[in-house]
């Protein structure tokens, strides 16, 4: 007699989700937060004043693309491959000094968000029609796992935004170490990193005084409900702040105001919440240099130069293998 199991396979959002709201203290990952919605959610944050990281970068890419682009193999040709590269609007200020230059390149926008990737290369054939581009949409870890295939010339990757800061210490390393893995002698890697700064100002940062930062933290709540047809309260939970000058770690949080009970139907899944208990969903480390220092040497990269924002708040580094 013959017997067969079904098994069941799960997105990886389903899966973020069964596991984060399963799990004691609950969590869900900020990456799922980019929809359609939560996309322009994010744009309306970096347009904020007290949002200080968009604009330090934008200065740094601003007045010094020309330094930037020293090491670049602007003759020989280059492969530029961007890791997270939202709406492209600080980006586009190095492509059009790499454009106006007549630098031989190609650029890899990667994002894990379909609809921000179609956003840019429609920017990209109005503002810049000379770029040549390739869209990739998947994960860091997805399309890292495909640098490879780009080997034939020098590859610059970038990652703007400071979204290392996403990640703790070690997986930080490992993010680090994988790039490092998949780069040749002749790579360079141009990466952000938010500084430590006053508590205060980063606090202010990540909890604006017009919802947005709140609203895009609920959006996946959002995304659950739509998806999976939860019944999550967003007007029962609120956002939280924190941060710790000492690590460097600002914490988001979404905090239930009351005892409650979820139904998530299509992942047959219930979940109780205890007043005030809490659900983390982000996390933005700041740096100084020695961290920095650390972290890449631990990945086998050396800094090669540091290119530092008017106010200080706001570093790039560029890093090769060592």
């Amino acid at each position: 007699m013959n017997s067969t199991t079904q098994t069941t396979t799960h997105t990886a959002f389903e899966e973020d989700v069964i596991k984060g709201l399963t799990d004691y203290p609950k969590h869900l990952s900020s990456k799922f937060i980019y929809d359609k919605k939560g996309d322009k959610l994010f744009q309306d944050i970096m347009a904020m004043p007290e949002y200080y990281l968009t604009n330090s970068e934008y200065t740094i890419l601003k007045h010094q693309s020309s330094s930037i682009a020293e090491k670049f193999k602007l003759k020989e040709g280059f492969d530029l491959i961007e890791l997270g590269a939202g709406d492209g609007k600080k980006t586009k200020l190095l492509l059009s000094h790499l454009t106006d230059i007549g630098a031989n390149f190609n650029y890899l926008p990667v994002d894990i968000s379909q609809n921000v990737l179609d956003e840019l290369g429609n920017a990209l054939n109005n503002e810049l029609p000379k770029v040549s581009y390739e869209l990739l949409q998947g994960s860091y870890f997805e399309v890292l796992n495909q640098l490879s295939s780009y080997n034939k010339r020098q590859k610059v990757i970038l990652v703007l935004g400071s979204n290392i800061g996403n990640l703790m210490h070690e997986d930080a390393i490992d993010f680090l170490s994988k790039i490092e893995e998949n780069m040749s002698s002749e790579d360079l890697l141009f990466m952000g990193f938010d500084q430590k700064k006053h508590p205060q100002t980063v606090l202010d940062a990540y909890n604006d005084p017009k919802g947005y930062t709140e609203a895009f933290n609920k959006n996946l709540f959002a995304r659950i409900n739509e998806e999976f047809d939860a019944n999550f309260d967003l007007d029962s939970f609120f956002h939280w702040e924190t941060y710790d000058p000492e690590t460097g770690t600002a914490k988001s949080f979404l905090v239930s105001s009351k005892a409650q009970k979820i139904k998530i139907p299509k992942l047959e899944l219930t979940v109780e919440f205890k007043a005030w208990e809490t659900i983390h969903t982000e996390i933005s480390q700041k740096y100084d240099d020695e961290t920095v220092e650390w972290l890449s040497s631990e990945a086998s990269l050396n800094i090669e130069r540091v290119f530092k924002s008017e106010n200080g708040y706001y570093k790039n580094y560029t890093f090769k293998k060592k």
